[in-house]
């Protein structure tokens, strides 16, 4: 770097936070999948440093970064060492960068910190700015992107091979020209998480760290738990919430009619924390990519929702079940085909129902 070199902290004066992140002893911290942040600058080099949590020792489950330049990945890398530091751009000219950090993995395993951006340009760092639309998606592991990297359907979970640029969700904001904000967790749903004995998870229910900066086995930088802290609302103001919770549900609800109208009550009741939060949002609830059986719920719950509240501001869709033709990633998750269509067809309805 030269004598032009200037450092800045991950903050909102120097750049624009992308999702749900935490300012703690001086690093930004990133727990939910597409989590990040965005700059621009003119100049000839910029380093990032990271800094990982207690998870980057282990091995396992490492947080997996992506960071671009001008819209092209020059970094994917998975947190091992305590700190890391980057060199995303480097050039003998000075030039016109962009510059975008995003969080591929979920939050469930393993957290990042942004520590500092060094960069070699005269006028420093400044956020790019706001889109036009906001939209915050609400889902598991289909909206985490789960195992798309690994596009062998009896291989297991790994961040290693999660990407939530190459989802659905990701892909919907990109087309809608929207800033978005993610709370996804893999495995996890509304009165129970993914299960394979008949016997609620309720340690992984959506509802319990939707008010949460995130839930994490990692602590920001070793000493603060994600699910500790409250998210402030008031940070992002989506127009638009899209929910994409069932399929963990129906491992436990199956055919049973008890089972599916619990459902549907605890989604009435989260539809309500969610209005709570966001008094101003359009409510989009969907579901159906990896099976549609709760979709009758999903629609009694946004009918249920509306009847008792008065709040007409919601509606339903359902996607199409993905197909074996357009393959499967790891644990018969969607593939990067799957995710794509569902992009297209959510794509659609929000522009007829938002009129964007």
């Amino acid at each position: 770097m030269s004598s032009t070199t200037q450092v800045f902290k991950a903050t909102e004066p120097h750049v624009k936070i992308i999702g749900r992140t935490h300012y703690y002893n001086e690093v930004l911290w990133l727990a939910l999948s597409g989590g990040g942040v965005e700059f621009s600058f003119y100049g000839r080099k910029a380093e990032i440093t990271l800094k990982g949590d207690a998870v980057a020792s282990t091995g396992n489950n490492l947080a997996r970064i992506g960071i671009s330049v001008n819209g092209k990945r020059v970094i994917d890398d998975q947190l091992d060492t305590p700190i890391k530091t980057y060199t995303v751009f480097e050039s003998d000219t000075v030039q016109d960068i962009t510059v975008t950090v995003i969080k591929l993995s979920e939050a469930a395993m393993s957290t990042v910190g942004i520590q500092e951006i060094a960069v070699d340009a005269a006028d420093g760092i400044k956020p790019t700015p706001p889109k036009l639309h906001t939209i915050e998606f609400i889902g598991d592991s289909i909206t985490c992107g789960y195992g798309v990297d690994d596009e062998y359907e009896l291989h297991s979970f790994s961040t290693a091979t999660e990407d939530v640029t190459k989802t659905y969700a990701y892909l919907t904001a990109q087309q809608l020209k929207a800033d978005y904000s993610m709370v996804s967790y893999s495995g996890y749903g509304i009165i129970t998480g993914y299960t394979e004995n008949d016997q609620k998870l309720t340690t992984h229910l959506i509802p319990d760290y939707y008010e949460k900066v995130g839930k994490s086995e990692g602590e920001f930088d070793g000493t603060l738990l994600p699910q500790e802290v409250y998210w402030d609302f008031n940070k992002f103001a989506p127009d638009l919430i899209i929910i994409n919770l069932g399929t963990n549900d129906d491992s436990y609800t199956k055919e049973e009619a008890s089972k599916q109208a619990e459902y549907t009550r605890k989604y009435i009741e989260f539809l309500k924390m969610v209005r709570r939060n966001n008094p101003y949002a359009s409510i989009l609830c969907t579901l159906g990519i990896m099976g549609d059986r709760l979709y009758p719920y999903v629609e009694q719950a946004v009918s249920g929702y509306s009847r008792e509240t008065a709040d007409s501001n919601i509606s339903a869709m359902k996607f199409d079940e993905q197909l074996a033709a357009d393959g499967y990633a790891a644990d018969f998750h969607p593939s990067q085909a799957t995710h794509s269509k569902a992009a297209n067809k959510l794509t659609a309805q929000i522009k007829e129902l938002m009129k964007w």
